[in-house]
Order: structure tokens, then sequence, then C-alpha cells
């Protein structure tokens, strides 16, 4: 019997896109939000899904991330999680508050503090692993915990309502943080249950960024294209750099320090962080269209300019090389060779 094939691969031509889980669904959506913003106010189940769905799919996605949340990682794990953390999320968000003290929730340039505390204190848990299975070692793939932790609003609730630039109830920060820490005790009590969430990401990544995306009118979109490419210019070498610092003279990996670029993302859930902040404070309502779009292009320019610094950073150091685990893995998989006969 033959295998079925697809007849138009859409979710394969959506990962070969970086960021394209989310981005594709979000410009689809941002389509029908400007040309037709009428098309799935219809009510029923068509309204609940394509276009009020976000936050539930948000929190849902919250908590299956949480119980993919080992504890009993090692020492090493922990320490190399917590340097990324350290160095991704709480020093850029705190640089980018101490801006906001100055210059106001507007920013600079266009770019708004909630723009740019949902495109900095983040990173993208997808590309470290992807990157970190081929060059980095069982140290530096567990530090996904530090992904875990970074990926989503809490950080930027937190730092906002902290700095007082935003009116971000106590409530809020703990309804933030309630689904992930539920995910991690479930998912540490019931292993089944954390292999059963495993695909969650794939199946409501796409149905929140639709929704998301018919709540964003293209001509913010348009309004934030420059400064949203120059944001995920900067995003790679300013947080890639840092991360890097932590990796040589915290962790002391030496030559090994470079895989620290490849944190230098912004994370698809970033693209959320904006409504899912503004739902907390209205006040900042104004600001959720074009961070969004801000955001959204620094999903995209980071996912490929990380792992292209990274891997100049290693090469540089003579670094380059699959880790050893990858090494093993092709020796078991080597066909063996026939000896020479004279």
């Amino acid at each position: 019997m033959n295998a079925e094939v697809s007849r138009f691969p859409m979710f394969s031509i959506m990962l070969k896109v970086p960021g394209g889980l989310m981005l594709i669904p979000l410009i689809l959506g941002s389509l029908i939000g400007t040309f037709a913003p009428d098309a799935l106010a219809i009510g029923g189940f068509t309204t609940a899904l394509f276009k009020n769905s976000a936050l539930p799919l948000i929190a849902l996605l919250i908590f299956a991330t949480g119980t993919q949340v080992n504890m009993r990682t090692g020492g090493p794990i922990l320490a190399t999680a917590g340097t990324i953390l350290l160095m991704k999320t709480i020093v850029p968000a705190t640089l980018i508050i101490i801006l906001g003290s100055f210059v106001g929730l507007d920013g600079v340039l266009g770019v708004s503090i909630l723009a740019l505390l949902a495109a900095f204190d983040n990173s993208n848990g997808g590309l470290w692993l992807a990157y970190t299975g081929q060059y980095g070692d069982s140290r530096d793939r567990g530090a996904y915990v530090a992904s875990a932790v970074n990926d989503g609003p809490f950080f930027s609730l937190l730092f906002l309502g902290a700095s007082g630039l935003a009116d971000i109830p106590v409530t809020a920060l703990i309804a933030a943080l309630v689904p992930f820490l539920l995910g991690v005790v479930v998912g540490n009590l019931d292993v089944q249950w954390r292999n059963v969430l495993k695909p969650v990401p794939n199946i409501v990544i796409p149905f929140f960024a639709f929704a998301l995306g018919t709540g964003i009118n293209l001509g913010a979109v348009l309004s934030g294209g420059m400064t949203g490419l120059v944001l995920g210019l900067l995003i790679s070498p300013v947080t890639g750099f840092l991360v890097y610092l932590g990796y040589r003279y915290i962790l002391r990996r030496g030559g090994k320090s470079g895989i620290g670029f490849a944190a230098g993302t912004t994370a698809g859930n970033a693209i959320a962080t904006p409504a899912v902040v503004a739902a907390a404070d209205p006040s900042l309502l104004p600001y959720v269209g074009t961070a969004t779009a801000q955001v959204a292009a620094c999903v995209l320019i980071s996912s490929i300019l990380a792992p292209v610094l990274a891997s100049y950073f290693l090469k540089r150091a003579g670094e380059l090389k699959p880790s050893d685990d990858v090494v093993a893995m092709l020796d078991e998989t080597a066909p063996p060779v026939a000896d020479a006969k004279v």
C-alpha cells in the first residue's frame, strides 16, 4: 500500500521558513484583518477559533511548555541555563527599563519600550536545541530550560510592572505564571502527560498566530517595517554577545563560547507578548499593532542571523565541529568497511 502523499505540503513549507509556523498564519490573519475585518465576526465557532482564540491557546502553550521542564537537571545544566537567563533576559530587560525611565513608553525612533522588551527578553528554544544538538553538548542542550522560562510574557509583565512604566496588577503577574508552574508540576509528576503535550506547540501556534493577525492592520506593519528590520538586526549581535560573555567569563567555556550567539534570537511566541501585556494594562493598547509587527520581523531576522554569528565565532576559535554525541552517533550508524583482499 502506498503511503498517502500531501497534495500541498503546507506544514512542511511553514517549517522551512524561520519562524514560519507563526509568521505565515500571522500574515494571513493580518490580510483578513486589513481587507476583510468583518469576515470572521459572524459568530459561533468560526469567530471563537479564528478571531478570539489567541489568549486561551497561548495559555495552553505556556502550560505545555512547563510540562517539558525536567526538575532533575544537574548542576552544570542549571548553571548554563541560569547564565543564559541572566545575560539574555535579565540584563537586556533591565537596560530597556532604564531607557524607558528616561524616554517613556514611546521608546526611541518609533520602537516602543513594549516592543523592545518583547523582542529582547526571550529566546528561540527550538533554534537553540537545533544548533546545540549539532555543535554543543548535554549542558548546552539541557539549557533549553532557560528558553522555557523566558518564553512568554512573564518577564515583560514583571519588568514593566516593577518599574512603574505600566500598571500591571500583581494578580496579572501571578496569573501569567500559574499555567507554567502547573505545567512544571504535572510534567514532573506524570511523564505520560509530558509526552502527550509535546506536540502542543505545533498544534496551537498557527491558530493563535492567525487570531492575533486578524487584529493587525497592514498599515501598522508597513509603518513598523523598517524599524522592525533594524531591531531584528540588533537582536542577535547585542544579546548574542551578552550570552557569549556569559559563556566565556562565567561558565569558562573557552572556544565553545561562540555557541552563546545562538541564543541571540526572538522566540516566535514573543509575537503574542504585546497583546498579552496590553490585556493586563489596556493603556498599552496603542502600541500593540506596531510592536507586534516589529517583533514578528525580529523573529524572522534573528533566527537567520544568530546561527550565522555563532558559526562564525566557533569557526574562528577552531570549534566549529560536530559534538561528541553526533560523532558517536555517526560512528554507530556507519556501514562496516569490508576487509581488503590482495
